[in-house]
């Protein structure tokens, strides 16, 4: 079962509302999530959470010390996570998002090393796949969101190939069909001065 005891851990759920409820409280409760995104299937887990980050590590059996990108509802939420936004990335994000861009930023103090690999930049992005952007308003926060699949594997576009690939690593996994663009977002580095 998973941690809300609602079902049993890896399994593939319809994005229906209580659905999306649930994994939001999952999330909340320290688990990790699979989403579909516009590029590929994400593990999400609460990025102001390193219990819950270090789970995905632990999932994936990716090193530590690889950066995370934090997956977030809107543009506005950018200063919650990154310091002294230019005006022209803030266009810019406000142009491109939602949407399959990263942009690496100078981070806050409060954004867990366990999301930065330890560096003091952090890549942030709102995804444009409905099911991602209902589970991130539900969350109402930042979510650490690799891709999800084992370290080394090639990127899942389907909710069956994060559960062949993760299966109860994960706690349930949103299905939101085939990805459409089946690869990493694109990243932009707005971090050196």
């Amino acid at each position: 079962m998973s941690a809300t005891g609602a079902g049993p851990r890896g399994r593939i759920a319809s994005p229906t509302p209580a659905a999306i409820a649930e994994a939001a409280a999952l999330l909340r409760a320290g688990d990790i999530v699979g989403m579909p995104t516009e590029t590929v299937y994400g593990l999400a887990a609460d990025a102001l959470d390193p219990a819950a980050v270090k789970k995905i590590f632990a999932a994936k059996g990716r090193p530590a010390d690889h950066p995370l990108i934090v997956h977030l509802p809107s543009a506005e939420h950018l200063p919650q996570w990154a310091a002294a936004i230019p005006k022209d990335v803030l266009a810019l994000a406000r142009a491109f998002w939602p949407g399959p861009l990263t942009l690496i930023l100078k981070r806050i103090p409060e954004v867990p090393d366990e999301v930065t690999g330890g560096q003091d930049t952090v890549g942030v992005r709102v995804p444009s796949h409905p099911v991602a952007l209902a589970l991130l308003r539900a969350f109402d926060g930042g979510l650490a969101a690799p891709s999800a699949n084992r370290f080394g594997r090639i990127s899942p576009t389907t909710a069956a190939h994060v559960q062949e690939e993760l299966g109860e690593r994960v706690a349930m996994i949103l299905d939101g069909g085939a990805c459409e663009v089946g690869i990493e977002s694109t990243i932009l580095d707005f971090s050196r001065d």
